[in-house]
């Protein structure tokens, strides 16, 4: 048979078909959506008339190699890399050279880029894709949420783009990326946001990822991130990678808060943020289970006052629940600290606090952010007999943990903590100390243990304990409670 009449033998089998069932019509039609009347044909257009505004930066310092290096144990390894290359890590060479991508955000020569593309450089130079090399000097920078404004003071007047503002995208929506990869030069890469709101490691604590498949790799940090109508809608500025190159997953800067921190360098040169002074935690299940609480409250544990804080002078303390930031819910740890970190050094703001199943609320005076490591962090304490339970054994603390961890006259000292057991899944370590049980401080294992009974006399299904580590750090933690204990 020829092929033309096996492809006509082919028809008539398919024409002479049973229609499918009505079911399987109806469900083909619920999953049946049409192209947008606006998906692009090509992206020429789109990058043709924004590749102007988008800059290669290449940055050189002297680095002092004896000097404190930054801390990246707590990054993690996926990270690490991507950081390390661009100068962040130990060990580094004396002189540093770093290349990253950048955009013009004004005819007058700001340019938008990563902080990390330019730290520490003393000679910062910007390449335009008509092949002009010009000199920039920094503007700002804002180590918090790697953002950098630089200026190019002659050559004008720039092509430039805009920052969305108002920024509202959904996964799926298509963008395009614009750089400088590997020091190729202006490169164009398409793909959709993969995800929002993505948090990236610990230190990200006033940014929510924009997340892409559009390939970005070494280079792109800085670069614009483009919607279809040619609005920057993210900056470019870490990836996940094996291998330093890209597997399709990296993240940008949301556009709205590139906008506010831009705003301040450009006014200010830096970034002030408000403080609170407290130590947050997400208010969780078995945390809502072990306190009583209503499962349905949202709002944001106070793991810790920090003393001599705005919070301390304002009459917070530790175990109170945020409820509201001057009337606006709060729901999460990161967003609590976004949230106070978005007001001035000196604004008055109100905290709604759930305290002993009251609502309360306290106006608090923000003071300024301290830098990192200058929090001033309270410390833990503990006292007497011993006892084994959640899987793990408590006693009082000799003179000489008292002297070594700075404690108080509460407290008792974990001495040993069984693998798997309740404690151990909770964090508990060897060397912590259990501060409270059942919100009311401890001193002594039979305090602990009539703890333990009110609670389960309570029908409590865990015992809330206020735990402090051997680092200075103090939280809440909720055991749960069983015929074993």
């Amino acid at each position: 048979m020829t092929r033309a009449l096996r492809l006509l033998a082919s028809a008539a089998i398919l024409a002479a078909a049973p229609a499918a069932p009505v079911w399987a019509q109806e469900t083909a039609r619920d999953f049946e959506f049409a192209a947008p009347a606006d998906a692009p044909q090509t992206f020429a257009d789109l990058i043709e008339t924004v590749s102007p505004a988008v800059v290669s930066i290449e940055a050189s310092g002297t680095v002092d190699p004896q000097g404190e290096a930054p801390d990246l144990s707590q990054v993690p390894p996926q990270f690490r890399e991507f950081f390390e290359r661009f100068g962040m890590g130990p060990n580094q060479p004396r002189e540093r050279r770093s290349q990253g991508s950048g955009f013009f955000i004004s005819a007058d020569g700001y340019v938008v880029t990563n902080n990390h593309v330019i730290t520490g450089a003393s000679d910062i130079t910007v390449h335009l894709g008509d092949d002009r090399h010009l000199e920039a000097e920094v503007v700002g920078t804002d180590a918090a949420t790697d953002l950098a404004v630089l200026r190019v003071v002659d050559g004008g007047p720039f092509d430039f783009v805009e920052l969305d503002r108002e920024l509202d995208v959904r996964v799926g929506d298509w963008v395009v990326a614009v750089g400088n990869p590997f020091g190729l030069g202006g490169t164009a890469t398409t793909g959709i946001v993969s995800a929002i709101n993505r948090q990236v490691g610990p230190g990200q604590a006033y940014t929510d990822f924009l997340q892409t498949d559009a390939a970005i790799n070494r280079g792109n940090s800085g670069g614009p991130m483009f919607d279809l109508n040619g609005q920057v809608i993210g900056v470019n500025s870490a990836i996940i990678s094996p291998t330093g190159g890209n597997v399709g997953i990296g993240f940008a800067i949301p556009s709205d808060l590139a906008a506010q921190i831009v705003d301040q360098l450009i006014e200010a040169g830096e970034v002030r943020r408000g403080y609170l002074g407290v130590a947050p935690a997400d208010l969780t299940e078995d945390l809502k289970m072990a306190m009583g609480l209503d499962e349905a409250l949202q709002g944001v544990l106070i793991n810790q006052v920090l003393s001599g804080t705005p919070a301390e002078a304002a009459g917070l303390e530790n175990g109170d629940i945020v409820t509201a930031v001057n009337g606006e819910p709060v729901e999460g740890a990161r967003e609590l600290t976004r949230r106070v970190g978005a007001f001035p050094p000196g604004a008055q703001v109100r905290f709604d606090v759930l305290r002993d199943e009251e609502q309360r609320r306290f106006t608090v005076e923000l003071s300024e952010r301290p830098e990192p490591g200058e929090e001033n962090a309270a410390a833990p304490a503990v006292t007497e007999g011993q006892v084994r339970m959640f899987g793990m054994t408590l006693e009082a603390p000799s003179e000489e943990d008292r002297e070594r961890l700075n404690l108080g006259e509460r407290g008792l000292m974990i001495v040993e903590v069984e693998p798997g057991s309740e404690a151990a899944n909770e964090g508990m370590r060897v060397g912590d100390a259990v501060l409270e049980a059942g919100g009311r401080d401890v001193t002594t294992v039979v305090e602990f243990r009539e703890a333990v009974e009110d609670a389960e006399a309570r029908g409590r299904k865990a015992l809330l304990v206020f735990v402090a580590s051997q680092g200075g750090q103090r939280r809440y933690a909720a055991l749960e409670i069983d015929e074993n204990n």
